[in-house]
Formats: C-alpha cells, structure tokens, sequence
C-alpha cells in the first residue's frame, strides 16, 4: 500500500484550480433502511441514500478569480477534489455543490486564512485522471 502526502492535492471548480489551497476534507455519508420482518431474530439493512460534503481551507488571494472568488455563498459549483495532484493515473472526487458557508480569519501572526463548505448535491464520483 503506497503512502501519500498532501503536498500534491489540488481543488479545481471545472478546469479552473482554486489558488493557494492549504487543505480540503471531503466526507461521504450512506443512509440505512431497516427491512426486517416480523419474527427474525436479526435486523436487515437495505443502502439508501447517498450525501456528500466538502470544506476547502486557503491562505486568501483575492485575485483568484476563477477560485476563491467564485466560492461565494449560494453558487453551484463543479467541484473537483484531487488528494495526490492531478496527473495521469491520479484519482479524483467529482460533483457538483452549493457553496453553504464562507469564512475568512486575519491574526497579527500567520496569513489570512479563508475557508470554504460545500453541500453535494447529486452523485459524487470518483474517476481517474
């Protein structure tokens, strides 16, 4: 099993890669329907529904337009998550999102950090570069 660092991950609306990503978080989530009978003496599960969500974390850059700027709240986008980099063979999540929150912190001591929270919206995909 190889072992892979974050150092290579990019985030991309469409084709557009978002400028200076420090960091995303992808969560998946199934739901679970109970289809036991009278008198089994074991419950039964059937797969239900799928949902997904991100968050990406950044250092600010406000002339990232195609990026940081297009992440505003309320907008769909096509969201493209690589967690080894995007070169071929490397693969990828894929869907499309609502942006639900913005966020931007400024300390005397460190970069503006911006970060990001998106609600899938559809069938999340994973595919291969």
């Amino acid at each position: 099993m190889a072992n892979h660092t974050g150092q290579s991950g990019t985030v991309k609306l469409g084709s557009n890669a978002v400028g200076s990503v420090s960091g995303f978080s992808l969560d998946t989530t199934g739901d679970v329907i109970e289809n036991s009978n009278l008198g089994s003496t074991a419950r039964q599960f059937l797969a239900g529904r799928t949902s997904w969500s991100a968050s990406v974390e950044c250092h600010f850059d406000e002339t990232d337009s195609n990026g940081q700027q297009a992440l505003t709240v309320g907008s769909s986008v096509a969201l493209n998550l690589y967690p080894e980099g995007a070169d071929s063979g490397d693969y990828y999540w894929a869907g499309t999102a609502l942006v639900t929150s913005e966020s931007h912190a400024v300390s005397l001591d460190d970069t503006i950090k911006s970060s990001f929270a998106a609600q899938g919206t559809g069938v999340l995909t994973r595919t291969t570069v």
